[in-house]
């Protein structure tokens, strides 16, 4: 039986959980219960409600709520059957060293042990003014030790329940995050990395798939350019021809034809080279990104290209040399046909490089920008066919940023009016 067979599937966890959690629960009512109902509050020294009635000071904390008061009249037994405990009345005027029937002590259970009341009771003692001090504690606690202990159970089996359902839920949900990560860093011409290799049925089942329909992809992306090379190639004859035949026409026609010509030989070259960029990646080497422009600039400078660049520190990426030089040379290129001149300059930020091409041109439509980067899209009216190009540049540029696991963004200089290329690329090491 292969491992992936053997693996279990992804509901094995959660329905052991969900019942764990039940048995857990059920055995932390099972004891409360069972332990016993509620114990009666703890019974209270006769002395410590003689030194209250006293002194009026308060009592200490108990499990029934005690306050103390002044009343001009005695205080009047809760129900006529109350209980009237004489011997623990006559001990408490002992204790006060005063006439009994200056005490009252009403009770709501009969009392044991004299020197002790347990459960509600009212104590009075007349003051020398006529005034009487009330001891009252017929008000419950809202939780007493009994509810606290059982609310403490409770919540030490919850955050047990808590930290195994997270140690859960973190055990399943980690290969599908791997397995996110690398899908949305998939790219035609780039193997999948970092798949997880374990984790349930399920999770392994949708890496195969994932696997699969990258392959899938790749072979589909491999048969487009080998289409579009053959094509290419099945091409350059007739038009070959075509070229020799029109160099009977007279100037002028001649001249048109040898245009549209050479914007159909145009058109197939870019067509082939988007193709051949998005299947990319095979040949990947540590690149020095400011080199590489510095070698850029000063070539097209070469040939008066009113270019300029403003280098920024050293930035290594890891990609293809050529289909680097590719991308930057189309935007310096796009920059200078629309903007008249064109600025480069790049920073690192945190493990990423970030170029701007800049120009001096109409900047791009905020609303049209994204769709500029699909095949044979091209821009605003200004940027008609007359300027050359084929609606292929951007796009190269994009599939080659994504080949790199990178971006490309277009936008508008904030200073003042221009375009502005940015180009984020992985710092590698």
């Amino acid at each position: 039986m292969s491992r992936t067979n053997r693996a279990h599937s992804i509901a094995v966890p959660i329905f052991l959980l969900v019942i764990a959690s039940v048995v857990a629960i059920a055995l932390v009512l099972f004891t409360v219960t069972f332990r016993g109902p509620p114990p009666r509050p703890a019974p209270l020294p006769l002395a410590a409600i003689a030194s209250a009635l006293r002194t009026g000071a308060d009592l200490p904390p108990l499990d029934i709520r005690t306050v103390v008061t002044i009343a001009d009249t005695a205080p009047q037994p809760y129900h006529p059957d109350d209980e009237r405990p004489a011997a623990t009345i006559a001990l408490l005027a002992k204790m006060l060293d005063h006439d009994p029937a200056d005490i009252r002590l009403f009770t709501m259970f009969p009392q044991s042990d004299p020197t002790e009341v347990r459960g509600k009771f009212t104590a009075a003692f007349r003051l020398p003014d006529g005034r009487w001090r009330i001891v009252d504690a017929t008000r419950p606690s809202l939780l007493t030790s009994w509810h606290m202990l059982t609310l403490q159970t409770l919540c030490f089996a919850l955050l047990v329940l808590g930290i195994l359902a997270w140690w859960v839920a973190r055990a399943i949900s980690r290969p599908l995050r791997k397995l996110a990560d690398s899908a949305a860093m998939a790219r035609v011409g780039v193997p999948l990395s970092d798949l997880p290799e374990g984790g349930s049925r399920e999770v392994r089942d949708l890496t195969r798939s994932v696997s699969a329909m990258h392959r899938r992809l790749a072979q589909h992306a491999e048969g487009r350019t080998t289409m579009l090379a053959a094509i290419a190639h099945d091409l350059g004859t007739p038009l070959s021809r075509l070229a020799f035949r029109v160099e009977q026409l007279p100037d002028d026609a001649r001249a048109r034809a040898n245009a549209d010509i050479d914007e159909m030989r145009a058109m197939i070259a870019d067509a082939l080279r988007f193709a051949r960029d998005g299947a990319s990646g095979t040949d990947r080497q540590r690149v020095d990104l400011g080199s590489l422009l510095d070698s850029l600039i000063e070539d097209m400078t070469a040939t008066g290209a009113a270019v300029s660049i403003d280098p920024g520190g050293r930035a290594i990426v890891r990609g293809d040399p050529g289909a680097l030089r590719r991308l930057f040379v189309n935007l310096v290129e796009n920059a200078l046909r629309y903007g008249d001149r064109a600025v480069v300059t790049w920073w690192i930020v945190d493990e990423t490089v970030e170029v701007f091409i800049e120009d001096d041109g109409p900047g791009f439509d905020p609303a049209q920008a994204e769709s500029l980067f699909e095949p044979f899209v091209r821009g605003d009216p200004s940027r008609n066919r007359a300027t050359g190009g084929t609606g292929l540049g951007l796009a190269i540029v994009r599939s080659i940023a994504e080949t790199h696991g990178g971006t490309v963004a277009l936008g508008s200089r904030d200073d003042q009016p221009g375009g502005r290329v940015t180009v984020k690329l992985p710092i590698d090491g």
